[in-house]
């Protein structure tokens, strides 16, 4: 259990770290076009830079629009930020007392569940602003993104793409399998070999420490390969929800129309068709998809 705790902990750390970089349109000139209208401030995720201490602040003191991706990188650092620019203000002491009573417990006694339980209010913290921000737009690629980031799959929720959970979950859970037999593997055959190798003790085991030796780098392989997989279906459920969310709107019709018609043109600077301005003919093609 400790092990798990101190793994959740870790992915915690590791999301704060992300977050700065975790969705491309936060990135300077990650795309050059804007998918959003041109009166829309809060969706529009296009940035110039990664990220401004300046604009957050300006953000959180409600002087300017602030765009989720800034607010969520900011108040990885700056706790409870994200309930401020909603102006949810009465959250604070929830979030604030409930952290440091956490925090203080697993002091005092040194237990690492309470470390486990501020960390999990930390996390909800970071949920709860993004979950309140902006709702009267649909959908935003931030949005989806961040959700994927905090909770696999759950942007594929926001974007109402349901079949894709089981998808990402199975990868996921499935790698993470693989990378607990391997590492379980790896661990006993790396005893073994130093226990073959050791000078202090005599080895009288089975198994060789050429043997023990050569296991234990396939199942360290095998492990590392393992956490990569882990790794890449977090990172593609979370392109995922960006990129569906981007093209929400996108026409997926069935229409496929081809529209073939004469047509006669001029040169530019006259509409009349003559001898002094024979122009040309030809055919007009149209192709709707």
């Amino acid at each position: 259990m400790k092990k798990f705790i101190r793994r959740t902990i870790f992915l915690l750390i590791f999301v704060a770290g992300h977050s700065v970089c975790a969705n491309a349109q936060f990135k300077d000139q990650a795309f050059t076009q804007n998918y959003n209208a041109p009166n829309d401030t809060t969706a529009a995720d296009t940035a110039d830079v990664m990220f401004s201490f300046k604009r957050f602040f300006r953000g959180v003191n409600h002087k300017e629009p602030l765009k989720i991706g800034t607010m969520f990188a900011g108040s990885t650092v700056f706790i409870g930020c994200e309930q401020i620019y909603n102006k949810q203000y009465w959250k604070l002491p929830l979030i604030y007392g409930g952290m440091g009573a956490a925090i203080g417990l697993g002091i005092h006694t040194d237990n690492p569940y309470y470390y486990a339980g501020a960390a999990a209010i930390y996390w909800a913290a970071l949920m709860d602003g993004v979950v309140n921000y902006d709702k009267s737009t649909y959908p935003q690629p931030g949005k989806a993104t961040l959700y994927s980031i905090l909770l696999p799959g759950l942007g594929q929720v926001y974007n109402g793409e349901l079949w894709k959970i089981p998808i990402y979950w199975g990868g996921i859970l499935g790698s993470y399998h693989y990378y607990s037999v391997n590492n379980k593997n790896y661990r006993r055959y790396k005893r073994i070999y130093n226990e073959a190798t050791s000078t202090s003790t005599e080895y009288d085991g089975p198994i060789s420490s050429e043997t023990a030796l050569y296991y234990r780098d396939v199942f360290r392989r095998y492990r590392d390969y393992s956490i990569v997989c882990i790794a890449g279906f977090y990172l593609l459920q979370a392109i995922d929800a960006n990129v569906f969310a981007y093209m929400h709107d996108f026409d997926v019709s069935k229409d496929l129309t081809l529209e073939i018609e004469p047509t006669v043109t001029t040169s530019a600077d006259s509409y009349a068709f003559g001898p002094l301005n024979p122009g040309s003919v030809g055919l007009t093609i149209g192709l709707r998809f």
